[in-house]
């Protein structure tokens, strides 16, 4: 069945360029299109989503409501995912979103309203309890962790890097290998180097992903 999404969005023809997106997707359906904070949660408790597309920005205060709908959904909705859409690349914003767990949660730079693939599959990837971050940011928190003194992070070559950063928008190895044009046992080498240049030979497999993620998103 089409996943349920209510967007919100304050910018009158944002609002209508997404929803007419959202419309001619089948795997979707909009269930609501809404302008402001209140809205958008009259609208979560009226329709009962599986997922809302949310503006970062929106009344009354505009300034990051779209971050408050998702940190009071995770307590009354948990199993509603949250797209965050923002013109922001800073890390901040994203850090902000993913601070109390990343799961069922994504965060795209509104320059991607237009690309349906990359909302849809957010949108599917959060309501399967994933989560992504657009890969414009991820690109600055790589570059401001290896800038930073002391941080393990400077030990990964450029490519353990880019691979890092495809595992923190959520890829799995096949995935990654897809996107980098490399063999799943290639990916499967540098990752097995990132976990020993970070001193995660030890953990459990999921675990130590998890956590080789936090240490690059600077949640650890």
């Amino acid at each position: 069945m089409p996943i349920k999404v209510v967007l919100a969005e304050d910018n009158y023809l944002v609002r209508e360029g997404v929803k007419r997106l959202l419309e001619t997707e089948p795997a979707l359906n909009l269930v609501a299109a809404v302008e402001d904070f209140p809205g958008l949660m009259k609208a979560v408790e009226e329709h009962a989503p599986e997922v809302v597309v949310t503006d970062i920005r929106m009344p009354p205060t505009s300034t990051d409501e779209g971050i408050q709908a998702s940190e009071q959904l995770r307590d009354s909705h948990p199993e509603v995912g949250v797209v965050v859409l923002s013109q922001y690349a800073e890390p901040e914003y994203a850090l902000m979103l993913l601070e109390k767990g990343a799961a069922g949660r994504a965060y795209l730079l509104k320059e991607r309203v237009s690309e349906i693939e990359q909302i849809r599959d957010a949108i599917e990837q959060v309501s399967r309890g994933g989560s992504v971050i657009d890969s414009k940011v991820v690109e600055v928190l790589v570059a401001a962790k290896a800038r930073a003194k002391q941080s393990p992070l400077q030990r990964l070559t450029p490519r353990e890097r880019e691979i890092l950063s495809e595992m923190a928008q959520g890829k799995n190895n096949a995935a990654i290998a897809a996107t980098l044009v490399l063999t799943e046992r290639a990916v499967e080498k540098h990752i097995n180097s990132i976990f020993s240049k970070l001193a995660l030979s030890e953990e459990k497999d999921i675990h130590r992903r998890v956590k080789a993620v936090l240490m690059f998103l600077g949640q650890i």
